[in-house]
């Protein structure tokens, strides 16, 4: 005989591999991590290499920002702030608005990373793009 252990509430039997299941599933859905935040805002600075004076600017992820010749677009930005080294990466896309006949091709489309940006580098004539921040 196969005996079933269940919860009795009230006048309702609950049984509690039914509970455990539902407990489980909470914790299933439960879609943000601690270990990697997403971020709304994304912030980098541009350093114009002709003038020399760099400017941080604060992008709205998913908007298009103009900043003189370049159309800069952050999709998505990630903190692992609760690391012991963290972690600051955005995908970000550069247009170059100066060149007219390839309207449709990125100056860069990529992921940067903060603690290192020379492993996707931005390669422009005249500015220098780095990534800050992640909020």
């Amino acid at each position: 005989m196969k005996l079933k252990k269940s919860i009795k509430v009230g006048n309702k039997k609950f049984h509690l591999p039914i509970i455990i299941f539902l407990i489980n599933i909470l914790f299933l859905f439960d879609t943000k991590s601690e270990s990697n935040l997403e971020g709304n805002y994304t912030n980098i600075k541009i350093l114009d290499k002709i003038s020399s004076k760099n400017e941080l600017i604060k992008l709205t992820n998913n908007k298009k920002y103009v900043y003189k010749d370049l159309s800069i677009k952050s999709i998505k930005c990630t903190d692992s702030e609760f690391d012991d080294n963290p972690e600051i990466k955005a995908y970000i896309q550069v247009k170059d608005l100066t060149k007219k006949d390839r309207n449709n091709v990125f100056v860069f489309n990529g992921w940067m990373f903060s603690s290192s940006p020379s492993i996707a580098p931005f390669d422009h004539p005249v500015y220098d793009i780095w990534l800050v921040d992640c909020y």
